[in-house]
């Protein structure tokens, strides 16, 4: 089993990370462009073009007999480049995308906040989850400057900063929130403490993995006696380690044995 995850940076550790827990005998390939990052303040063509490129650095690397899924763990990507991709993958490797978790921070009881890019809270593919999926619920879109990038850096003092900007903006009442960058899984536990404990986090990652390995028929046990997963990193297509940030992460740090396994 064979899957590819593209984005700009680190935002993919967290799906990555819930893939590694469900399938250890996945290989996977983490195809991040750090040349070209990020990706929010970029054109549609500019996003589309980068995640085509990722893609295919990840295909590329996956030699025979291939992958068997790509997984684009980004919001950004997700809107803008999804179609390309699956024009060019499918039907022969599904493409799977990352979309808000509006829809179950909704059912679950409003009122809810939405942390997500500046970009983000503003664009027509936000308010239109909003308008579909949590109708009736009073919901509060937060735009959290910086989070992402300090995220991406693993500067604490930056990432305090960014968390307690984006908690004062967050009314007191909600009773959820839904984080809208896959950046912001990485530092559920620094956000839950700057609201309090009040509000329940709702993430995307389990919910793509848990789809990802549908569509490849990967659902179920590890097959005995299988090879733990090998997990090869690139650069903007370049092989690479795994970023030192990532490593200041619980998700970056449980993915870090198969890539020395990998290196060795």
């Amino acid at each position: 089993m064979r899957i590819a995850l593209v984005d700009s940076g680190i935002g993919m550790l967290s799906t990555a990370a819930a893939l590694r827990a469900a399938r250890p005998d996945a290989d996977l390939f983490l195809s991040m462009d750090p040349d070209h990052m990020p990706w929010g303040p970029r054109t549609s063509e500019e996003v589309i073009a980068r995640a085509l490129a990722g893609a295919r650095s990840a295909r590329e690397a996956a030699d025979e007999p291939g992958l068997d899924a790509v997984v684009v763990p980004c919001n950004t990507a997700s809107v803008h480049g999804l179609a390309e991709l699956r024009a060019e993958f499918e039907p022969g490797v599904p493409v799977i995308g990352t979309v808000p978790a509006i829809k179950p921070a909704a059912a679950a009881g409003g009122p809810i906040a939405v942390w997500s890019t500046v970009a983000t809270t503003r664009s027509g593919y936000q308010r239109r989850l909003v308008e579909t999926f949590a109708r009736g619920v009073e919901v509060t879109p937060v735009a959290c400057a910086g989070l992402a990038e300090a995220v991406e850096s693993a500067d604490p003092r930056l990432i305090g900063d960014a968390v307690a900007y984006a908690a004062e903006l967050t009314p007191a009442d909600v009773r959820g929130v839904v984080l809208g960058c896959t950046h912001y899984d990485l530092v559920g536990e620094r956000i839950s403490a700057a609201l309090g404990g009040r509000a329940v986090l709702f993430t995307a990652a389990g919910a793509v993995s848990a789809q990802t390995l549908r569509r490849i028929g990967g659902v179920g046990g590890v097959p005995d006696g299988g090879r733990p997963g090998r997990i090869r990193v690139l650069a903007s297509g370049r092989p690479a380690p795994l970023p030192a940030a990532a490593l200041a992460y619980p998700a970056g740090r449980s993915l870090a044995d198969g890539v020395r396994a990998t290196t060795v």
